[in-house]
C-alpha cells in the first residue's frame, strides 16, 4: 500500500509540474520615448509612404483612429487605407508642437501633442493647420511599438 501511495504521489507531482510554466522572459523596457523619437515617427509620415513608419507600429489587432476614414483595426488596414488618403499629395511636413507631453508607466507610454501640418496636393494647393495626436506605445521585446494611435482634426 505504501508503494502504491508513493507511486501515485510521484505521478501527481509529475502531472502538476507539467502545468507549471516558467515565467515569461520580458525584455527590460528601454528608456521611454522622448519628443525626438516621436518626431521621427512624424518625419516618416512626412514621406507620404506608410512603409517608412511601419517599424513603429505593432502588428496584430490594434485600433488606429485617423482623420479619415473613422478607424482601422490593425496596422495592415491602416497602412493600406492611408495610402489612398495620401495619394493626392506630393509633399508633406509634420512637426510636433511644444505642447507634447509624454507619460510613462512600466511597459506602457502614452503621449499627447498637437502637430503642425503643411501638405501640398498634387494640384499645388498648400494646406496648413494643426491636428491632435494621442499615441500609446508598448514595450515589445525591448522596442517601443505603437499599439494605439488617434489623430483628429479640430472642427473649424
Amino acid at each position: 500500500m505504501k508503494r502504491l501511495f508513493a507511486v501515485l504521489l510521484c505521478m501527481l507531482a509529475l502531472t502538476l509540474s507539467g502545468f507549471a510554466k516558467p515565467p515569461a522572459k520580458k525584455s527590460a523596457a528601454p528608456p521611454a520615448p522622448d519628443k525626438a523619437y516621436l518626431q521621427k515617427i512624424w518625419d516618416g509620415w512626412s514621406t507620404l509612404d506608410p512603409a517608412n513608419v511601419a517599424a513603429f507600429y505593432a502588428s496584430g489587432p490594434h485600433t488606429f483612429f485617423d482623420i479619415a476614414p473613422l478607424k482601422y483595426g490593425s496596422w495592415n488596414e491602416y497602412e493600406n487605407g492611408v495610402k489612398g488618403e495620401l495619394s493626392g499629395y506630393k509633399s508633406a511636413k509634420f512637426t510636433l508642437n511644444d505642447d507634447t507631453v509624454i507619460h510613462s508607466h512600466g511597459d506602457l507610454v502614452w503621449a499627447t501633442a498637437t502637430v503642425k501640418e503643411e501638405m501640398t496636393t498634387k494640384a499645388g494647393k498648400v494646406e496648413m493647420g494643426n491636428f491632435r495626436w494621442t499615441v500609446v506605445l508598448e514595450n515589445q521585446d525591448g522596442k517601443w511599438m505603437i499599439v494605439h494611435d488617434h489623430t483628429s482634426e479640430p472642427l473649424q
